[in-house]
């Protein structure tokens, strides 16, 4: 699967990237992969949809509500996912691990600067400009995301229940796309129209298609086709390879050791960490403080705040929590070397099951596609996909342009608002151009993150 003919109608390219070619914008996506899941996949969507047609607009968003109902960096599993389409598993673990490298490798750097320090120094004028240019790029793929996923008025409705829920009443986020789900099943079977591409389609054109789906249609892409011998072998390949170090180091270190205690600890958070980092922020905190001790009270915010300078899923949090717990219980290992095989060891029990979804589930998602009842369920999380995606920037917004929240309590409604007085001037400045930039000026991507990055150096730099 390397080309394809040169009569195939298939954009503005006219082949399949070959397997490297891929690989360096999987690793351009991964070090620029700023602001949060809306950040991330409004980056994957202007590169692979919009910019390269490497993957059609509805094929996309069908993998984006998939991995909308998985554990873990929603993010990340849609790059294994689109990655795994194109150049099968190797094409998967490429797309994944580019996508979480870049970050690890800062974060690991960060976090030895903690430890070493006790603080650490503003790494940024750059990272701060960064995040004004993201805040411009969440929200120019907001709109184009909304404008062919928000279909009906249904659709319309949906995507706004969800934003409320989640922005008002701090509603779980497995709940929200599970009530969209069932919301689009039961639309389905009660108005098979209310969830319909068709009246979109007929307003807009035909939606925007890709590579991958010209070789879905030709029938070549025979590695997505299911079977039970394909699932089974995935489960006899990726089980062990994420639960047998943990068991190794069980055997080997004992049941109470600190590195028996991560790799179980952080397994365990892998199957339950929906809605990303933050559903699970306050109960991984709890642990790691009074549970296991490898915290001070205040340092999981602290660690927040050095994930959120850096590429990458936030989960990598996670990363932080395991270094201070090798660093501060190392035995006869050097402190920064254990704190080391910690953020290791807490980085494989976290990402690699992000894998074995991917390539034991993805398969039937895509055979199910043509599935009338399961569409429109997944076409209703796409809905509610776009208020997620709506709150989501309006958090970033908010940390970006205000340096101070507060949490309104006004009887089920706890939504957070920004203190007026903490404005940042100088980030309002920086994301106003961005937004400017690339809205009414169309100016690509790069030239703006490059422009606000240096714009960032030289305000931080003067003072």
């Amino acid at each position: 699967m390397t080309t394809l003919q040169s009569d195939m109608a298939a954009g503005p390219a006219e082949r399949m990237p070959t397997l490297a070619e891929a690989t360096r914008v999987w690793a351009k996506i991964g070090c620029l992969s700023f602001g949060g899941p809306a950040g991330q996949i409004a980056l994957m969507h202007r590169e692979l949809v919009e910019e390269r047609r490497w993957i059609g607009e509805e094929r996309f968003l069908h993998a984006l509500n998939y991995c909308m109902l998985l554990p873990g960096p929603e993010a990340q599993q849609l790059a294994i996912y689109i990655g795994w389409l194109m150049h099968r598993t190797l094409g998967g673990l490429i797309a994944g691990l580019l996508f979480i490298l870049p970050g690890a490798l800062v974060m690991l750097g960060l976090s030895a600067l903690y430890v070493t320090w006790r603080h650490v120094p503003l790494v940024d004028g750059l990272f701060f400009g960064i995040k004004a240019a993201v805040l411009a790029i969440v929200i120019e793929a907001g709109f184009r995301i909304s404008r062919r996923a928000l279909k009906t008025p249904a659709m319309r409705l949906v995507a706004l229940a969800a934003f409320l829920a989640l922005f008002l009443f701090k509603m779980p986020f497995p709940l929200v796309i599970l009530a969209a789900a069932f919301v689009g099943w039961a639309g389905h079977r009660l108005a098979p129209n209310l969830f319909s591409t068709a009246q979109r389609h007929a307003a807009l054109g035909p939606p925007v298609t890709g590579l991958v789906d010209e070789l879905f249609a030709r029938g070549e892409l025979t590695h997505t086709r299911p079977s039970p011998g394909r699932a089974l072998r995935v489960l006899a390949l990726w089980l062990p390879l994420w639960l047998a170090p943990v068991g190794l180091l069980w055997l080997t270190t004992g049941a109470g050791s600190v590195w028996t205690q991560i790799g179980s600890f952080f397994s365990t958070m892998a199957v339950v960490t929906f809605g990303g980092a933050y559903a699970v922020l306050s109960y991984v905190a709890q642990a790691a403080v009074e549970g296991f001790g490898w915290l001070a009270p205040g340092e999981m915010l602290d660690g927040l705040g050095l994930a959120e300078t850096t590429p990458g899923p936030l989960v990598l949090v996670l990363q932080f929590v395991g270094f201070l717990a090798g660093f501060r219980m190392p035995g006869m290992l050097p402190p920064l070397l254990a704190g080391s095989l910690g953020a290791l060891l807490t980085l494989w029990a976290t990402f690699a099951p992000c894998f074995l979804w991917i390539f034991l589930g993805a398969p039937y998602i895509e055979a199910l596609r043509s599935n009338e009842s399961l569409s429109a369920a997944l076409a209703a999380i796409t809905a509610a996909v776009v208020g997620v995606i709506a709150n989501l920037a309006l958090w970033f917004g908010l940390h970006v342009l205000f340096r101070e929240l507060r949490s309104l309590d006004l009887v089920w409604l706890s939504p957070d608002v920004p203190v007026l007085s903490s404005l940042d001037w100088q980030a309002a400045l920086l994301a106003a151009g961005a937004i400017l930039a690339i809205l009414r000026f169309r100016i690509g991507m790069m030239p703006v993150l490059a422009a606000c990055g240096a714009a960032g150096i030289a305000l931080k730099g003067l003072g």
